[in-house]
Parts: C-alpha cells; sequence; structure tokens
C-alpha cells in the first residue's frame, strides 16, 4: 500500500473521530487501528510518521504514539 494511501485511510479515521472530545477520539482511534490494521499496515503507517508527519492528522499521531506504548 503506498504512503499516500496509509495516510489517506488514517486521516478518514481521524475525521470520523473528530467530533468526540480529544481524549476520546484518540482512544477510538487507537483501538479502531489496532483492531481493524493488520499488522503489516501498522508497521508502515509507524515508518511513515518516522519518516514525516506531513499532512497527518494530529489525532492519528497521538492514537499511534498510545498503541506504540502498549506494545
Amino acid at each position: 500500500m503506498t504512503t499516500h494511501r496509509l495516510v489517506a485511510m488514517a486521516n478518514q479515521i481521524a475525521r470520523f473521530f473528530a467530533s468526540q472530545p480529544r481524549q476520546n477520539a484518540v482512544a477510538g482511534i487507537s483501538e479502531h487501528l489496532t483492531l481493524f490494521w493488520n499488522p503489516v499496515m501498522l508497521r508502515d503507517l509507524i515508518e511513515v510518521l518516522d519518516a514525516s508527519v506531513e499532512g497527518v492528522d494530529p489525532l492519528i499521531l497521538d492514537a499511534v504514539g498510545r498503541f506504540r506504548k502498549d506494545k
């Protein structure tokens, strides 16, 4: 999957949760990513974020940071 597609998909998830309080949104995004994205997609998303966060919704950064700590 391309970098652009991963970021676009992640940002779509962030937009879905954006209307919730920030803490709930971050928790919901983190849960969604860990439940519905396969390990390869998660690894690729982390690699993308390690390289650059340009164009990535800040909620995604917080959510990924949350499940990174859990691992």
